[in-house]
């Protein structure tokens, strides 16, 4: 354990719906829901709004609704999310080489790495100045927890909540976690929970109490181990800066069950083509292709192939999840397809007669495929918690999700509010402007086009000139100036 705060743990507040209300000056103040808006849909993030009305991440959209009813329910743009992300992303590289994202909106900071902070009033004065860049940056506000320790900072945090900083003093951690739920400790979920509440242990002192050789009793070697040392506010874990990538997937999740095969091996085609995207995008490429099929009675499948060399090729992907699905019965309905590559490295080795096939295929089963499962508006793009919407064969009535981004060659930029029966809402507004007002139209209005959200913090450029995306005041350190 060191003797200095050094480690911090950042969090961003109610990520996905503070991006909302900054976008949206209409729903600023007001609960927020983010998440799949079909029947299936969960809960993604909630606004400190709509927490209080008990709504929380991961419960399902239906009990969200019947919760609060009058909350604005939005699908998720996480482009814009990868965007912020990247921005706070690179706030906290600046402090220090040693960053370990967790994901979009959080990530653990060695300071004592980036020579930035050795006790408890620069470690505090650096959270702070943090936050301060945060908020300047992107308009959004984000909690700092602060400790000697991985496990203490991500507590601090969570204290800290919302928009706050927790300094957890070195020598006063056992104190602090003592009266604690166990439920407080890393690794400790509702199940464990329920172990150790059977055996009479509710608190983090009475874990401590338990002894290392009862707690191994009830939940074995490792488990037991590590939570009592946990008990005892030991952590040794380092902040590792880099983790290795062990696979590559995208799924999607489908409001009423795919019955239809063709349209099935569609969909397996698309989410092949998305997922060599990312495979790229990470510059990666793989050996192993993997299949997930969730029938209509919820029982999961999941079938994989090797193949002879790593391939970052779309059509070597297609084809060998095509194989792999010809495997799976789908007779009853399908409501969840997943296709993924592991065994990934960084070059390839194509296997060229599938290439050559692919290239060759374009009236070939494949291809065809591929061009009757097109992209479905709406479509889970393969995020945790996201969910689909399901396609419609052949061409559609343009469909409007609620919280994307539109233009209208007339009235400008906004959000779309809601749509049905042929019409779609849309409120007029900007980040930077005040609550817009509300226009409806047919969806097929020719000019309303989707479009790209817009930057949450702008400045005024020149005239004639696009507004510039604020960037974090510079921060004078003795007398060199860091840009911040």
């Amino acid at each position: 354990m060191r003797s200095a705060p050094t480690i911090l743990h950042l969090d961003m507040d109610a990520f996905y719906a503070s991006a909302e209300q900054a976008a949206k000056p209409s729903l600023r103040g007001k609960a927020v829901v983010v998440g799949g808006l079909g029947p299936r849909g969960v809960v993604a993030t909630a606004s400190y709004e709509a927490r209080r009305f008990g709504v929380h991440s991961a419960m399902p959209m239906g009990q969200a609704r019947r919760l609060a009813p009058n909350a604005a329910y939005l699908v998720p743009r996480f482009g814009l999310y990868r965007e912020i992300s990247e921005q706070v992303m690179g706030l906290l590289r600046e402090l220090s080489p040693l960053v370990e994202p967790l994901s979009l909106d959080e990530a653990f900071v060695d300071l004592e790495a980036g020579g930035v902070a050795d006790d408890e009033a620069s470690a505090r004065a650096v959270g702070e100045r943090l936050r301060a860049d945060i908020k300047a940056v992107t308009g959004l506000t984000a909690s700092v927890g602060l400790a000697a320790s991985k496990m203490l900072a991500k507590i601090a945090s969570e204290e800290a909540k919302p928009d706050g900083l927790r300094l957890i003093a070195p020598g006063t951690e056992r104190a602090l976690l003592g009266p604690m739920s166990v439920r407080t400790l890393p690794g400790v979920g509702p199940a464990t929970g329920d172990h150790l509440r059977r055996a009479g242990i509710t608190t983090v002192e009475e874990i401590a109490e338990a002894g290392e050789d009862e707690l191994v009793r009830l939940l074995g070697k490792a488990h037991g181990g590590s939570l009592y040392a946990m008990a005892l506010a030991r952590d040794e874990r380092p902040v590792v800066a880099e983790r290795d990538t062990k696979s590559v997937s995208v799924e999607d999740t489908y409001d009423v069950d795919i019955h239809d095969r063709v349209r099935v091996r569609g969909e397996v085609a698309r989410l092949a083509d998305r997922c060599v995207q990312r495979l790229r995008a990470a510059g990666h490429s793989g050996r192993t292709i993997v299949l997930k099929v969730r029938r209509f009675d919820f029982s999961t499948l999941t079938r994989s192939e090797t193949l002879r060399g790593p391939t970052d090729d779309p059509g070597v992907v297609r084809e060998a999840a095509a194989r792999l699905l010809e495997s799976v019965d789908t007779t009853g309905g399908v409501r969840l397809l997943g296709v993924g590559v592991t065994g990934l490295a960084d070059y390839t080795q194509e296997d060229l007669f599938a290439q050559a096939a692919a290239d060759a295929g374009a009236s070939g089963e494949v291809q065809a495929e591929s061009d009757a499962g097109g992209e479905a508006e709406g479509a889970s793009p393969g995020e945790p918690g996201e969910v689909g919407a399901e396609e419609s064969a052949g061409p559609v009535e343009r469909r409007w999700a609620a919280g994307l981004d539109v233009r209208h060659a007339e009235f400008g930029h906004g959000w779309v509010q809601g749509s049905g029966l042929g019409r779609v809402t849309v409120r007029f507004e900007t980040p930077g402007s005040e609550p817009g007002r509300v226009r409806t139209f047919r969806t097929d209005d020719p000019l309303l086009e989707p479009a790209e959200p817009l930057p949450l913090v702008e400045r005024p450029g020149r005239a004639g000139e696009p507004p510039a995306v604020v960037e974090a005041p510079s921060r004078v350190e003795g007398e060199e100036v860091v840009p911040g």
